[in-house]
């Protein structure tokens, strides 16, 4: 007689999410976690976003649970995670009654659920199968909430390695802060004087050109004049020659 040696629930290796009390009957979230179980995690989420099920929506919550607890608590990267196990186990019932016809009652059972999703880590054997079969298909892009997830999780491990700022540091800081300031004051100032300057004497440039030609149309006019009154001399002097010939 041979006995099974399957892990208990709660021993079974991984990071886990659960959801307590989810407001749906087990018999409907285990069809959906039948779809994505022993899939790698961008697969599994590919296949409950475009589910139809409306258990869907709440086992993705689960799975992204899981996914982040793993990156969070061990770094462990998503594009090495798979859905390792997960299950639905059945919550209290909530009694509900509905009237009827002569007086009865029938009895409305509100059922709900735990969902559980367990994520595990590939091996490195494994790791580099599934590689070179993505490369082979030509389906080298991971999915885009693992890069994410894996983008957050080095920028939080960058962040704790980092050291505190010390008070000498933070002084040296201020000071190199302050002196830039005063030096692009300065700069700004001394720009702001040279501008003035090129601007007045601009001014004055356009002012001698504007009395130089000014002087220029007197004279022109002047000439105009003198030329009139010496044509007008000159035909006064032919009039009284024409008179004194008439005369004579």
């Amino acid at each position: 007689m041979s006995t099974a040696t399957h892990a208990k629930t709660n021993e079974r290796p991984g990071v886990r999410a659960v959801h307590r009390n989810a407001r749906t009957s087990a018999t409907k979230v285990r069809v959906v976690l039948d779809l994505i179980r022993n899939k790698p995690v961008g697969e599994a989420r590919n296949i409950l976003t475009f589910s139809d099920r409306g258990a869907s929506d709440l086992v993705i919550k689960v799975l992204d649970s899981a996914v982040a607890n793993a990156a969070n608590n061990n770094d462990i990267p998503p594009d090495e995670l798979y859905v390792a196990a997960c299950y639905a186990d059945e919550g209290p019932t909530m009694n509900r009654w509905r009237p009827r016809a002569r007086g009865r009652a029938t009895r409305i059972r509100k059922r709900t659920a735990h969902i559980t999703v367990i994520v595990g880590r590939y091996t490195v054997t494994e790791l580099e199968v599934i590689r070179e079969r993505a490369a082979a298909t030509g389906r080298t892009q991971p999915d885009a909430a693992a890069q994410r997830a894996r983008r957050v999780a080095k920028s939080k491990s960058a962040s704790e390695s980092d050291e505190p700022v010390t008070d000498e540091e933070l002084d040296e800081t201020t000071t190199a802060t302050d002196e830039a300031e005063v030096e692009t004051a300065d700069t700004s100032e001394t720009a702001a004087d040279e501008t003035a300057a090129d601007e007045s004497a601009a001014d004055e440039t356009a002012a001698d050109d504007a009395a130089s030609e000014a002087v220029v149309e007197d004279a022109e006019e002047l000439e105009a004049a003198e030329d009139a009154a010496d044509e007008g001399a000159d035909e006064a002097a032919d009039a009284d020659d024409e008179s004194r010939k008439d005369e004579d």
